[in-house]
């Protein structure tokens, strides 16, 4: 029985420290209080700040997360075991009715896929007409042939194969036998002595007597010595006929290539996709080692278990992870404006007008009664830090401040050292490329049937902020095209100087920069300045939608 999957707490696209550090910190503490297992995710990579917070705390990050769709793993496989490519048509045919399937995966011993045998294939060796050298040509098993025929071997050995020769009925006097058997060939005859004799005298390879007549000493000998097969059958000529086709190997008849198979790591809207354009009723699902682990149909589809998530930090559809729709969402913890992003079924929703998820997160360990660790103080401090520009960001309220001195004390650092460290880390450009820093604190928004992006870099110096500019200026062109965004801005934020040069490009950006915040562009210049303009979420964001629902 699989044991019950882990419920996500995952923060924004382009993490910050504030999503990696709540998401952290609220797991530790739903673990603590719930019933059920919690671990934190990222869904995107990790900015230096944030590396430099985690590593210094000596806390590993999250796991990424790509896509939170349903995946093959998610649905309820149907272990069927793999069958080996020996076993008879009879026998593959008897597992289909008693396990009530119609596929069966073919597979060696080690797991690997080799085929699939379906009623079809089966259906189809019984009813076509084969030439009577079928048997020989499929490599049939003489274990095979008396299974199928239910038969006892007097003599040879039941793991040789029938490779050569035709299958003859003798019916005839040994006279006409002679006309028509030949080297090799398996025979299926009576109770005759002297038929049975011909037989072995025309070196036939294999002889079936049926009806489990008695077959003397003398011609039991004479097999043994000529190397000759002999199996008795209690079936009668005409029914061993009949059957003995089925004992050929699903080997000769089962589906080797084009097989259509997924992984337990593909996605369900990919997988429903291709079922569609497919007949098959089963379809084999490996594992990521290429195994064959089960098997998977349409009706599965409907009792799939979707991936359960709580979101930190935002409540924007643009900005949760992909995939967010075939999830299901249980919590919100966020300090945002309302998004876009809608629910199926109720869900706990904390949103407040703080500067800072984490310090919602400390107030629900103080709220549980549950002592906040050493490492997840630190964290959260480092978060509040982080988001309020320590503490000089509009947004920062004295429930911030307070909190961040609190937990400081519990992780015993220096708020001013520790927010020297963490800026003077994700302020480190020289080394990156103009995506790696426009993307590791980037946002899109929707309002008025336009979607914009906002990126913001912090950063305690002029010169680092224009160095970073030079990067980012001809890098806009790129993202608005790969984006499709109607208008893209980047907030150069100055952390000591308390303001932010804004460069943009698109539609009416700096027309509705301008008038969202009465300036002007100089001639010439290719970015405003706006002056005690720090935050994105309560002075920039605000401010911008309002003038683009004017416009």
């Amino acid at each position: 029985m699989e044991q019950e999957k882990k419920i996500w707490i995952i923060g924004h696209k382009n993490p910050d420290t504030d999503s990696i550090c709540a998401a952290i910190a609220y797991a530790d503490l739903k673990n603590k209080i719930g019933e059920e297992r919690y671990e934190s995710k990222r869904a995107g990579e990790l900015n230096e700040e944030t590396k430099y917070v985690l590593d210094y705390f000596k806390v590993p990050a999250p796991g990424y997360v790509a896509d939170a769709g349903a995946q093959v793993k998610d649905i309820e496989i149907r272990e069927t075991a793999g069958v080996d490519s020996h076993i008879s048509m009879k026998k593959a045919w008897e597992l289909m009715k008693d396990q009530n399937v119609v596929t069966l995966p073919v597979t060696t011993g080690d797991g690997t896929l080799e085929g699939l045998i379906i009623t079809g294939d089966i259906a189809t060796s019984y009813m076509d007409v084969y030439d009577n050298e079928i048997l020989a040509r499929a490599r049939t098993q003489y274990k095979n042939i008396i299974e199928t025929l239910e038969g006892t071997l007097l003599e040879g050995n039941e793991h040789a194969y029938f490779t050569k020769g035709k299958v003859v009925v003798a019916a005839a006097s040994p006279e006409m036998m002679e006309e028509h058997i030949t080297d090799d060939d398996l025979v299926i005859l009576g109770n005759r002595y002297e038929v049975q004799l011909c037989a072995l005298e025309l070196n036939a390879s294999c002889i079936i007597v049926c009806a489990n007549a008695k077959v003397s000493q003398t011609i039991q000998k004479m097999a043994r010595e000529r190397g000759c097969t002999l199996i008795v059958t209690p079936y009668e000529t005409f029914t061993v006929a009949r059957l003995i086709n089925q004992s050929m190997p699903i080997k000769y008849f089962m589906r080797r290539e084009h097989l259509v198979t997924f992984g337990t790591e593909e996605y369900v809207d990919y997988v429903r996709e291709i079922m569609s354009k497919e007949r098959h009723r089963d379809f084999p699902v490996l594992d990521p080692d290429g195994k064959f682990v089960g098997m998977i149909s349409r009706r599965n589809l409907l009792n799939m278990k979707k991936k359960r998530l709580i979101l930190v930090d935002h409540n924007e559809k643009s900005q949760a992870v992909d995939g967010i729709g075939g999830a299901e969402i249980l919590e919100i913890i966020d300090h945002h404006r309302l998004g876009s992003l809608e629910t199926i079924s109720p869900v706990f929703f904390r949103n407040q007008p703080l500067g800072c998820t984490s310090t919602i997160i400390y107030q629900m360990y103080q709220e549980k009664g549950v002592e906040v660790p050493k490492k997840i103080a630190g964290l959260l401090c480092a978060a509040i830090i982080s988001d309020t520009l320590m503490f000089r960001s509009p947004t920062c309220t004295p429930v911030d401040r307070a909190a961040a001195e609190a937990l400081a004390g519990i992780a015993e650092v220096n708020i001013e050292e520790l927010a020297k460290n963490m800026f003077q880390a994700g302020s480190d450009f020289k080394s990156k490329s103009p995506e790696e820093i426009f993307y590791q604190d980037f946002k899109t928004f929707f309002v008025a049937e336009l979607e914009f992006g906002v990126g913001q870099i912090s950063a305690m110096s002029r010169e680092e902020l224009g160095e970073v500019k030079q990067k980012l200026l001809p890098y806009l062109e790129r993202v608005l095209s790969e984006r499709k965004l109607d208008m893209v801005y980047v907030m150069l934020t100055n952390i000591l100087e308390e303001s932010t040069e804004l460069i943009f490009l698109g539609g009416q950006s700096g027309r509705i920069a301008e008038r969202a915040f009465h300036t002007h562009m100089a001639e010439e210049a290719d970015s405003l300045t706006l002056k005690g303009i720090v935050s994105r979420k309560k002075q920039f964001i605000p401010a911008v939608i309002a003038e683009m629902q004017e416009v």
